[in-house]
């Protein structure tokens, strides 16, 4: 279309309007406020609703006698970021939580952080010795878990019909570690307190924040140096999210484990190892920059979470070998 003709065109269109007089008006005003309540009601929103709830204070709902102080921990974690802040990854496009990043990237890193642990529960302390048969709660629990967290109760993707949310998912495995528990009290489950069970827990743990640590690595190889990018808070998040899950899982698993934390004289490095967790966790730019790690100006703030990762992660491979001793 050339200049004559686009001229012509908008010269028709007010002419329209023009002609039209006061429903003309009336037209573009209930389309401009409509543009402008749509607006108010995602920016509002996404401020109501975004919330990075890294509180190092956190505390589980109370347990009873008998049951494991971990498990608690896990069930609080999912009960508060599904029912309390609520979940916000799968949120269609017609609500505000559709056009959050770093709370949904947030949020499926605690819960990834809490499905490796319902896998050990699983496959190690749950179970006397490996050879017993696998608890079934734990088993559900740990499924349920790896669901993805972007599932809304469509998914066109796959069916028209309706399939259940990741909410949905969260809450039944909530269910399966708390039933898992309340067995535990009656004596009814097992949890294994051995050391080499401890030591499986923790090496695994450690292979996860190796695997999270590269991700971090290869990202600022690649994109670092520029400043800002539409990756660097995604990781970011996510690593945060499953850092700040870990320090409280492993808070609470040295007093699930208190004997052999004891027996092995390991608190001093425990508590080394949970303060750099607590530090990376209290990372919260206001903005994500992803500069050169060694940049004056510009910091790069996954370099700054990448060294407490790998910090943390070297306090965990010295606890496990103690445990090996």
């Amino acid at each position: 279309m050339n200049k004559d003709n686009l001229a012509t065109y908008f010269k028709r269109i007010s002419s329209f309007f023009a002609r039209g007089g006061s429903i003309g008006r009336a037209v573009i005003f209930a389309s401009l406020s409509l543009i402008f309540l749509v607006f108010l009601y995602y920016f509002i929103g996404m401020g109501v609703i975004h919330k990075i709830d890294d509180a190092v204070d956190f505390q589980p709902s109370q347990s009873n006698p008998g049951e494991s102080k971990t498990i608690a921990m896990a069930i609080s974690l999912i009960n508060r970021e599904v029912n309390e802040n609520g979940w916000v990854a799968n949120d269609p496009f017609f609500m505000p939580g559709y056009l959050l990043d770093n709370m949904p990237n947030y949020q499926q890193g605690i819960i990834y952080a809490i499905s490796r642990f319902a896998m050990e529960m699983t496959d190690q302390i749950g179970r006397s010795r490996g050879s017993s048969e696998v608890d079934s709660d734990l088993d559900k629990a740990s499924g349920l878990l790896k669901y993805p967290g972007t599932t809304w109760i469509f998914d066109l993707s796959t069916s028209i019909a309706p399939t259940a949310s990741s909410e949905a998912q969260y809450k039944s495995a909530m269910r399966s570690l708390a039933s898992y528990n309340k067995r535990l009290a009656k004596g009814a489950a097992t949890f294994d307190k051995r050391a080499d069970n401890l030591q499986a827990t923790l090496r695994r743990f450690t292979a996860d924040l190796g695997s999270n640590s590269a991700a971090i690595s290869e990202h600022l190889a690649r994109s670092g140096g520029w400043g800002i990018d539409s990756k660097s808070d995604d990781i970011f998040y996510s690593a945060k999210g499953r850092l700040y899950a870990y320090y409280l899982l492993l808070k609470e698993l040295e007093a699930d484990f208190k004997d052999v934390v004891a027996g092995k004289e390991l608190s001093s490095s425990w508590n080394l190892m949970l303060a750099s967790l607590k530090q990376a966790s209290r990372l919260n730019p206001l903005i994500i920059a992803n500069g050169q790690p060694d940049g004056a100006i510009v910091p790069s703030h996954l370099a700054s979470l990448g060294f407490y990762l790998l910090r943390a992660r070297t306090q965990l491979r010295e606890i496990i070998d103690i445990l090996e001793k």
